[in-house]
């Protein structure tokens, strides 16, 4: 049975760091993406990132470019999402998710790769809290 799970999640002050992690079993990375996405209560959900996990390429959603940064390490099965600096705003859930080989590219067309149809296997989530 395939299974994500994140971790890494809790709470940080303004302009701090977390550190999630995405642990998948039974799923080889290298031959597919891994998608990061949030929800706040009230709201719709969001891709934040992706990373193919054959070669490692990325694609970061506009508002979150300088701040978050994933990574994959193939031995481990593990994808990473590193975000600094965070902002103050409203708790969230983030949400790895696991899509087909090619979605964190160019080539599976504009704005699949932070869409969340593109994705069809999903953890089930880590709260991440800003505040002072």
């Amino acid at each position: 049975q395939v299974q994500l799970v994140e971790s890494g999640g809790g709470s940080a002050q303004p302009g701090g760091s977390l550190r999630l992690s995405c642990r998948v079993s039974t799923l080889a990375l290298d031959v597919h993406s891994i998608g990061w996405f949030r929800q706040a209560p009230g709201k719709e959900r969001e891709g934040v990132a992706c990373i193919r996990g054959y070669d490692g390429s990325t694609f970061y959603g506009d508002s979150m470019k300088g701040g978050f940064t994933t990574s994959v390490d193939n031995a481990k099965n593990t994808v990473s999402l590193q975000m600094n600096n965070l902002k103050p705003e409203a708790p969230a859930v983030y949400y790895c998710a696991a899509g087909y080989e090619g979605v964190c590219t160019e080539i599976a067309g504009a704005g699949k790769q932070l869409d969340e149809s593109s994705y069809g296997l999903w953890g089930q989530g880590t709260q991440v809290t800003v505040s002072s």
